[in-house]
């Protein structure tokens, strides 16, 4: 009988959940944190010992997530670097439009505990006819943009020149004071891309001044945030600790990517969610 194709894994805390899925779902690959082979399937943790694994041997680095932000991309070199974007793309749109309705419906603050004063009275919003605005039309913008126009929105996606919005360089505090200063009071903002494409302190005086009227934070910057910052206190604001990403298939379909990608790359073939070093993305 062959050997099994060997995959050499750094995956830190995420270890014991991953590796039996990565076994049932990628079959004839022996999965290990220590040994020689020329594919590294990875998360961006632990930086030091991730950056050990780097051996002359590797020549392909998948990471089992959307962003490499956290990656130590200067240790690269000239190894192929994929991710598994889009593969949280159904969840957390999903998320999002759950902060929206929430806030249009006034959920829960509307749930009752007893009889009210008034019964059958309330001024609710919807979202039909209300503009959704898209910073980056990536996979999870695409999916955002699709449930928003099922329920009767107008949408509205912005976007340099690429399709995402993820954290680098160009895109930090592109959320910012301006930017808020030409937004229309009111707004629900919604953030699950990553932490610093938002300029928290400008967030905070929009927060205070109207001009956002909710913000869903599933991002910040830092992560998590210390110990009595304002945003966790803040009325207006609903923090959540990263975990838009979270669904029953989502992890499925983020090592079924990585699986494609290992076939492809043991027949030569094009890989799927090929990073741009020099982008970050």
């Amino acid at each position: 009988m062959p050997d099994a194709r060997m995959v050499l894994t750094h995956l830190g805390r995420f270890r014991d959940q991953m590796v039996p899925l990565l076994e049932r779902l990628v079959p004839g690959v022996a999965f290990t944190d220590h040994g020689s082979s020329d594919v590294l399937v990875a998360l961006p943790t632990d930086h030091d010992a991730l950056v050990r694994k780097l051996t002359p041997a590797i020549k392909w680095i998948h990471v089992l997530g959307a962003g490499v932000d956290g990656f130590p991309l200067d240790s690269v070199g000239d190894r192929v670097l994929t991710s598994s974007r889009g593969a949280a793309a159904p969840a957390i749109a999903e998320f999002v439009l759950a902060g929206m309705l929430a806030f249009e419906k006034q959920l829960p603050e509307r749930w009752i505990t007893e009889p009210p004063a008034q019964w059958n009275v309330a001024r609710l919003g919807s979202l039909r006819g209300k503009t959704v605005g898209i910073l980056g039309l990536g996979a999870i913008g695409t999916e955002v943009a699709q449930l928003a126009l099922a329920f009767g929105a107008r949408v509205v996606a912005l976007r340099r020149t690429q399709r995402t919005s993820p954290a680098t360089k160009d895109t930090h505090h592109v959320l910012g004071k301006a930017a808020f200063a030409d937004m229309k009071p009111g707004v629900n903002l919604a953030n699950v891309s990553r932490g610093s494409i938002v300029d928290q302190d400008a967030l905070l005086a929009a927060l205070d001044d109207g001009t956002v009227a909710r913000a869903n934070l599933d991002v910040t910057d830092p992560e998590p945030l210390p110990a009595g910052h304002p945003l966790y206190s803040h009325p207006r604001v609903r923090l959540t600790p990263h975990i838009s990403w979270s669904s029953p298939d989502t992890m499925r379909r983020t090592i079924e990517m990585f699986a494609e990608n290992l076939r492809r790359y043991d027949s030569g073939e094009h890989l799927h969610g090929l990073v741009d070093l020099a982008a970050g993305y």
